[in-house]
């Protein structure tokens, strides 16, 4: 069986790496001949700090579904057309705003230092931070703060985009349209029902739809009605929960 997880808020907390009982259990999973799926709004690039050395080959979804990675290697992005990154950083301008600009690798970030997500953003340098107009393509755009939040984000609606409101950290999530965790899985082969998967946010709903059996972690409305089943963010709780599924499989 395919298990598929997010990560933060749902097997890492506080951008911190897996603990060492996450990964056992998901080292259990493996030995037991089931493969392990990563699924986060990170981009590939910031989902590997969080991830033990051993685990950077895994399959991977990024950016909510627009990055794809395989074998230790980035083989798909998908970005916003021209005309739409144009208008995207005219608002980005219009508006004040803060932000994060994900490209295939490198990235622009007009936040504070001591903004929560930056401490998440390149903590091992891997990329350059550089302005919108050096990135090559703009495949993720996270709004940090702006003027006017709710007027930009009827500008934001009227364009043919995704978007994400994050209620804790109080950020715009923006992905090109069409793209979701669910289409990101596709690419990698994974079909409708044949997997379990583990969730927490708004971002995670088409994901647990499309799963034979679904997991939410912590409290979300939508997220919770839509789930299989719940469990609480507590570490214990997740890892008995992880182990539990297991232990009802059998492994063709």
């Amino acid at each position: 069986m395919k298990f598929i997880f997010d990560l933060d808020g749902t097997i890492c907390f506080s951008g911190k790496p897996l603990s060492e009982r996450i990964v056992q259990a998901l080292d259990t999973l493996i030995e037991k001949g089931h493969e392990v799926i990563f699924a986060s709004a990170r981009p590939i690039r910031d989902l590997l700090p969080v991830l033990p050395a051993h685990m950077h080959h895994f399959s991977m979804v990024g950016g909510n579904g627009a990055f794809i990675a395989k074998g230790g290697e980035v083989i798909s992005t998908i970005h916003f057309d021209a005309q739409t990154s144009d208008i995207l950083l005219k608002l980005i301008e219009e508006f004040n705003a803060a932000y994060l600009i994900d490209s295939h690798w490198d990235y622009s970030y007009s936040g504070s230092d001591d903004h929560p997500i930056r401490r998440n953003v390149d903590p091992e340098q891997r990329a350059k931070n550089v302005s919108p107009s050096e990135l090559d393509e703009l495949v993720k755009i996270v709004i940090l703060n702006s003027l006017n939040g709710e007027q930009l984000l009827d500008q934001l609606h009227k364009l043919p985009v995704v978007i994400y409101r994050h209620g804790q950290e109080d950020i715009i999530d923006i992905s090109p349209k069409g793209i979701n965790k669910w289409t990101g899985l596709q690419q990698l082969g994974v079909e409708m029902q044949q997997f379990i998967a583990f969730g927490n946010d708004a971002n995670d709903i088409e994901m647990l739809r499309h799963s034979a059996h679904s997991v939410c972690v912590g409290e979300h409305t939508e997220l919770g009605e839509l789930a299989t089943e719940k469990v609480s963010n507590e570490e214990e709780q997740i890892v008995r929960k992880i182990l539990e599924l297991m232990s009802g499989l059998r492994v063709a």
